[in-house]
């Protein structure tokens, strides 16, 4: 066997032998999920007659029919779906009610605001300059957007310096232009997607044991769970 060949055998078998690790990665999605739609759904409770108003307002919020009920399933969708992806439970059921809130997120909300959560305040460095080099034009809008961003964080940087506790008002982080657009829906959206598809992972969900168990006795088919495929 050639050098080369040999080198490229060993770099699978250790690639093959990283599989026994495989579980890690939908963990470690679940876990971030978990606590993000959780969150969003306490939010929603904890002020829910506001919720329902931005459900239905037409002038200020989505203007959406049944403004009670849809504003109700998302809410419980955000609870219930955190506490289960948490246990790693139902996983790929649940993924699909949060998957339904991130397109209405997505397209209801966010849609018209482009695609940047943060809105970029250096137009050299955006991930929207490569775009633009190919003359994409909502790229290219981007990009002006960035330096009217720049130019106005700039001056409110200037005027606090001047006139504010500046130290004090940085202190826990930067000013910043909240641009609203999809960015982190569309990220949650992808994220619930590979739960959808492959599972909540091996042995660090009820998933799997679950699955384990109707196996073990012959209930697997029975059961109408959403099941990561064993190996």
């Amino acid at each position: 066997m050639s050098l080369p060949a040999l080198a490229g055998s060993r770099v699978q078998a250790l690639l093959d032998r990283a599989r026994s690790l495989d579980f890690l990665a939908p963990l470690a999605l679940r876990l971030y999920l978990a606590s993000v739609f959780f969150s969003a759904g306490l939010n929603k409770l904890s002020a829910f007659d506001a919720t329902v108003a931005w459900f239905g307002n037409p002038d200020w919020g989505l203007g959406l029919p049944f403004p009670w009920l849809l504003a109700f399933m998302a809410t419980a969708a955000e609870l219930i779906g955190g506490v289960l992806l948490l246990l790693g439970l139902a996983t790929r059921l649940v993924s699909v009610p949060l998957m339904a809130t991130m397109l209405v997120a997505i397209f209801a909300v966010h849609w018209p605001n482009g695609w940047f959560a943060i809105a970029p305040s250096n137009a050299e460095t955006s991930m929207a300059r490569p775009l633009a080099a190919l003359g994409i034009p909502a790229a290219e809008a981007s990009l002006e957007n960035s330096a009217g961003v720049g130019e106005r964080l700039g001056q409110a940087r200037r005027l606090l310096q001047e006139h504010g506790h500046y130290d004090w008002l940085t202190e826990k982080g930067s000013f910043v232009v909240l641009n609203n657009g999809i960015e982190f829906a569309a990220t949650y959206l992808l994220m619930l997607m590979v739960l959808f598809f492959h599972g909540a992972g091996r042995f660090l969900s009820l998933d799997y044991w679950v699955a384990r168990f109707l196996t073990a006795t012959g209930q697997k088919d029975s059961v109408p769970l959403a099941q990561p495929e064993s190996r």
